[in-house]
């Protein structure tokens, strides 16, 4: 039992680390709406953009989720414990 609840506990420090490196890599919401810069992007910039950051945003559901699963387990070894 304790050696699955240490497995559990490192998944579950990987999964929080990851949603702090992900988020953080993730561009803000004003991001490009500046009057210098604002007008020089092309609309294929715009869409590489966006892509990257709807990738970013799937990949912080997945570690969300993950990191739930990861908090519930652990929240199961240990009241059974």
């Amino acid at each position: 039992m304790t050696a699955l609840r240490v497995i559990v506990n490192i998944l579950h420090i990987i999964f929080s680390l990851s949603i702090v490196v992900i988020v953080l890599m993730q561009s803000g919401k004003s991001a490009g709406l500046g009057s210098i810069a604002g007008g020089a992007e092309t609309f294929f910039g715009k869409n590489k953009g966006k892509t990257i950051d709807a990738m970013l945003s799937k990949y912080t559901g997945f570690a969300a989720i993950a990191f739930l699963v990861t908090s519930l387990a652990l929240y199961v070894l240990i009241a059974n414990s």
